[in-house]
């Protein structure tokens, strides 16, 4: 097997756009070679811990309103492409995500790592649900057939808190600078939303090599 290591953001749409794509391609190639683990990147690693209110942090991020409009018209094309269904008027939030990178994580240890990824990408972007709250996150444990009292504890504490930020800084040290990123093999860097034609070549040329 090959490692793909994926570097994303659940309030990220170009990630979420990203794994759309990911995921034709891996359907597409029942017998590909990879094996997939997902990594923290905080956008707002300065997001205060309850969030901001969106509309406020974009104008202020991208320099007025109008501007932020124009931006997210762009990505709600690209989303249309990509056949996903956003719901940009249901999310009113902007969250810290560092709780929803430690649910990817503890998922992860029961082998439900993507399935809480695709989880969250939906929660935010389709129903936008607050992926910040600790009750939400709950909720989306629980639907992945996670324990919600023990998730619901270590919500509550610092479990992991100083490790996803340990490996978030560690990614940016070693060049990761937006998302989605991903890494084949430990070697290959692919930044941004790839396309499914890409992945198959990549998968094609990766199943060449291995003879």
């Amino acid at each position: 097997m090959i490692q793909l290591d994926i570097f994303s953001d659940p309030v990220c749409p170009w990630c979420y756009i990203g794994k759309t794509y990911l995921d034709r391609a891996l359907e597409a190639a029942p017998n590909h070679p990879f094996a997939v683990e997902w990594h923290p990147f905080q956008l707002n690693p300065d997001m205060p811990a309850a969030g901001m209110d969106r509309a406020d942090y974009l104008a202020a991020k991208f320099g007025g309103r109008d501007r932020a409009a124009q931006i997210y018209d762009r990505i709600a094309q690209a989303a249309r492409v990509a056949g996903i269904e956003i719901d940009f008027d249901r999310i009113d939030r902007i969250p810290n995500t560092l709780d929803a990178h430690r649910l990817i994580h503890w998922a992860g240890l029961e082998g439900r790592q993507t399935p809480a990824v695709a989880a969250l990408f939906r929660a935010y972007w389709r129903e936008g649900r607050d992926i910040g709250d600790a009750d939400v996150l709950t909720d989306i444990a629980a639907s992945l057939g996670l324990d919600r009292e023990v998730i619901a504890r270590l919500l509550a504490g610092d479990a992991d808190r100083e490790a996803m930020a340990a490996r978030d800084a560690h990614a940016r040290a070693r060049g990761v600078t937006a998302v989605p990123t991903f890494i084949v093999g430990g070697q290959y860097a692919l930044p941004g939303a790839q396309p499914v034609a890409l992945w198959a070549e990549v998968i094609a040329e990766i199943a060449a090599s291995q003879g």
